[in-house]
């Protein structure tokens, strides 16, 4: 096949270190981006074409792009919004700052980039856009609203853009996550000492079980699944025809999908706040 230019966010571990590998070794010419200039320096070592990319600046979203459409004769196939991270705490600990900082990099930094790539998308006549979501945009837990938030106003946007474009050639795709092994409670517990007062709050028992869990000391699940889960699924809605709208990836992400729509929303709370142990898990 003609050689498809792949950019993805947020590759400096976890899903999308993994998505850059993967897709190198399938033959996708990949533009793997990074917030931290020591990441983009080790992805650069690995053998990518690898630049900065911080989804909380304009200025580094615009420089970012310019540079990969230089290098790529203004072509790209497809545009991977993988960058993410979570802010735990209790909705009412959540301060303008914190859901401010989570919503930046979680929406406001991935819709600019795609506004951005848009114009590239219809001057080709095709292009896919596949947005990391996670079963968090399908269901809520305990002490995860910022997140959560983010990820169902991610699944708004996403659900119109693709509308939106219809019959233009470009293709908008979710990918719904549960457990996936990663370093991403590691992102969670820099967001939680950074915003979250957690003595002084009324939910410190809550927060002495959540930050157990963020240390590493429990959390994942039987269900929990390796980052190459995700990217089977990415695969697909790359290379299908007629790409699916959402893949979900582990058991809960199709399990709740479906309880999403059938059960009473008081009989699914209480569920949830069994699964999440009332956020300790």
């Amino acid at each position: 096949m003609p050689e498809r230019c792949v950019l993805i966010t947020g590759c400096s571990s976890g899903i999308g270190r993994c998505l850059a590998d993967g897709l190198k070794a399938r033959g996708y010419r990949v533009f793997a981006t990074a917030r931290k200039p020591a990441d983009v320096a080790a992805l650069a070592m690995a053998g990518f074409e690898s630049l900065q990319l911080d989804l909380g600046s304009s200025e580094s979203i615009h420089a970012a792009v310019d540079a990969i459409l230089r290098r790529s004769d203004n072509r790209l196939y497809a545009l991977i919004n993988n960058a993410g991270f979570g802010q735990p705490g209790a909705v009412e600990d959540l301060t303008r700052e914190a859901l401010r900082a989570q919503f930046e990099t979680n929406l406001f930094g991935p819709h600019e980039l795609t506004a951005r790539l848009l114009p590239v998308f219809r001057a080709q006549n095709g292009g896919r856009i596949i947005q990391i979501s996670s079963l968090l945009g399908i269901v809520c837990l305990p002490y995860r609203g910022a997140y959560c938030a983010s990820k169902y106003a991610l699944e708004a946007l996403s659900d119109t853009l693709r509308m939106e474009l219809r019959g233009s050639g470009v293709h908008v795709s979710l990918i719904e996550p549960g457990p996936i092994a990663t370093r991403f409670r590691d992102s969670a517990r820099a967001a939680y000492e950074t915003h979250i007062d957690g003595k002084r709050s009324i939910h410190r028992p809550q927060y002495a079980a959540m930050e157990r869990r963020l240390r590493g000391t429990g959390g994942r699940t039987a269900f929990t699944l390796p980052p190459t889960a995700v990217l089977s699924k990415v695969v697909r809605a790359l290379e299908a025809r007629r790409p699916r709208a959402r893949y979900g990836v582990t058991l809960p992400a199709h399990a709740f999908a479906w309880l999403r729509r059938l059960l009473p929303d008081r009989v699914l709370d209480r569920i949830l706040i069994s699964v999440s142990k009332g956020g300790a898990r």
